[in-house]
């Protein structure tokens, strides 16, 4: 339950912080407003002294005796210069001459007048303006009103009651930028007063179910044993076996420690791209003999299949007992191979193939499908070690890098054979995106290992450990599926050039998604490939801007292929699906083709685990 939970948590994080953002930057504004201002009390007059009440005015029974309605209250009220009778029952309110018992009606002429009185500044008043029923600025006023406005450099504002002229609110500017903090403070966006409506509500809530669940993440990521020092946990083994089970090494490991940590700490480094976060899902191992329960992190990483076979992730394998684990790459785990870096093309603005001469000859394990964890140093580059081509100028242009590229610690970065090492005449071609993203500082995030990547010249030294990975082609000659986006071009291409170099003969099909065709990384090469392969076609899909041209499909890929392939294909089930790309795009397509009943099981894909 924990991985959902932990999902959850970090987007209802983001809405409570963006709220929370919006509480104290509208508090801070608020509390710096000038009181008398936002009260509206730098242009009002001092209150005149009221005359007495002249003699001779109706008696108060005679008023009350001609209303010919209920009357609840009387009082005496001044019109201006006018002494009136103010009468009222329930909500309705009525004014009568106190010399002729006859009706007062306020009009513009008279509003006007007690707006002026009321005013103290250099603005001229303009024309008063009825308003039948209250707005925004008037709100608690259920009656007609009249509206004076001032020119003054404050935009005063005086509201009146067409009833019986008594002035209901003073509005200038800066009450209404309090007003519109306020609103957004109590987060009532009609009433803009009731710090008790149903979204302020939900709000607490949220932060209060933040509370919670943090507490249990923070709970659930700490084991009992690691509170408890090393040297006092037992010792236990860990036998290292290859997947064909040969036995590489016998690792001592302490009660309690993951077996990724077990491994680590004895120079043992399983691929991770989340240093054992339980986020990537790369350092799968297989248990051999009993395995433990599957988890959630394993579930959501690992596919039913695989987890029946007893498969793991080792950084969420506790080490109680003795163990003995099946573990990729074989003795490559521990083996740091070096090359030269011979040659860096880029095959699009933001797409590079990078090739590589190893220091020592590469053997059969390098397969299309594979990848290699690239040893990324901890590096401080200006900027300008980011070379481009003339023709990718404005691409570059666009973005908003630091002056300096900064990675603080050595890590590791997977980045898959782009072509099959037979065809590359014994080099490892890879195939490396400039990753970007968005970040609460200024300027873009930099993906470290892209950078470092993209800093490299022909001839600097790289490290490497591989290859890893269990994404291949199958044995067989079924029909082939490949549908792909973004770097997932590099494991695909080269399990077509292999498949077709082998003289494979079965129908082999490449799906391809970008945004526009620039984006797309050797269309040339695949269309060429399509006309001296009869039995391979090539489909480009462009979801932003499709040109006119041959294979060039408008959409998304997996849509485009559900259209063109999918939905009218005689025999689904026999065929094998081949994927790699973005998660997004993965996620999608993993979701179709299970709508369309095909078994995980001829279901291969690699998502770089990013």
């Amino acid at each position: 339950m924990k991985p959902w939970i932990r999902k959850l948590h970090k987007w209802v994080g983001l809405i409570i912080a963006a709220q929370f953002a919006i509480w104290t930057g509208s508090g801070l504004i608020m509390s710096l407003l000038d009181h008398d201002a936002v009260e509206g009390r730098v242009h009002r007059a001092h209150p005149r002294e009221m005359p007495s009440w002249p003699a001779g005015m109706l008696a108060p029974q005679r008023v009350l005796a001609d209303a010919g309605r209920p009357v609840q209250t009387l009082e005496t009220a001044w019109l201006a210069d006018r002494p009136v009778y103010r009468l009222a029952d329930k909500a309705d309110v009525w004014l009568v001459d106190a010399r002729t018992g006859q009706g007062v009606i306020v009009d513009a002429a008279v509003a006007a007048i007690i707006a002026t009185r009321d005013y103290v500044g250099g603005g001229r008043p303009e024309t008063p303006e009825f308003l039948p029923k209250a707005n925004t600025e008037t709100r608690g006023y259920d009656g007609p009103a009249w509206r004076v406005s001032f020119s003054d450099g404050d935009d005063t504002t005086i509201y009146l009651s067409a009833q019986d002229g008594r002035i209901l609110q003073r509005r200038n500017a800066t009450w209404r930028l309090f007003d519109t903090v306020m609103m957004l403070h109590f987060m009532d966006y009609s009433g803009r007063q009731n710090f008790n409506n149903p979204l302020a509500i939900l709000a607490g809530s949220g932060g209060l179910w933040m509370a919670l669940s943090g507490m249990w993440l923070l709970i659930a990521s700490f084991r009992l044993s690691e509170f408890t020092p090393v040297r006092w946990r037992r010792k236990r083994n860990l036998g290292i076996y290859a997947p064909d089970g040969t036995k590489l090494r016998l690792v001592e490991s302490r009660e309690g420690d993951s077996v990724f940590l077990a491994l680590g700490r004895s120079g043992l480094h399983l691929p991770s791209n989340c240093g054992g976060g339980q986020s990537c899902g790369l350092c799968a191992v297989r248990l051999r003999g009993y395995a433990p329960p599957s988890t959630s992190s394993d579930r959501e990483h690992l596919t039913a299949g695989r987890l029946r076979l007893g498969y793991r992730l080792a950084c969420n394998l506790p080490v109680h007992t003795d163990l003995e684990v099946e573990v990729p790459g074989d003795a490559g785990l521990w083996v740091e191979q070096t090359a030269i870096v011979e040659r860096i093309t880029a095959v699009t603005p933001f797409l590079r193939e990078i090739r590589l001469l190893p220091s020592s000859p590469i053997g059969r394990e390098f397969q299309p499908g594979s990848y290699l964890q690239v040893h990324i140093p901890d590096y401080a580059l200006p900027r300008q070690h980011i070379a481009h081509p003339e023709e990718h100028r404005d691409d570059w242009g666009e973005l908003d890098l630091p002056a300096t590229l900064v990675s603080k610690e050595p890590i590791r970065r997977s980045y898959s054979l782009s072509l099959p090492v037979e065809k590359a005449d014994g080099h490892l071609t890879l195939l490396a995106r400039f990753s970007v993203g968005s970040s609460s500082s200024k300027r873009q995030f930099v993906g470290k290992g892209s950078a470092y990547l993209y800093s490299l010249k022909p001839g600097d030294p790289i490290r490497f450990s591989g290859p890893f990975g269990d994404f291949a082609l199958r044995p067989g000659d079924r029909e082939k599926i490949f549908i792909g986006g973004g770097a997932g071009m590099a494991p695909l291409r080269a399990m077509i050039h292999s498949r077709l170099d082998q003289g494979g003969q079965e129908r082999i099909h490449f799906w391809y998604g970008a945004r526009h065709r620039r984006e797309a990384p050797y269309t040339d090469e695949m269309a060429e490939l399509a006309l001296r392969h009869p039995n391979f076609t090539w489909h480009l899909v462009l979801s932003e801007m499709a040109e006119q041209g041959v294979a060039l499909i408008r959409g998304l890929v997996h849509e485009a292929t559900h259209e063109g392939l999918l939905r009218d294909h005689p025999n689904l089930k026999s065929c094998e699906f081949y994927l790699c790309g973005p998660p997004g795009m993965l996620s999608a397509t993993l979701k179709l083709l299970r709508s369309l009943g095909i078994d995980d099981e001829r279901i291969a894909f690699d998502d770089f685990k990013i």
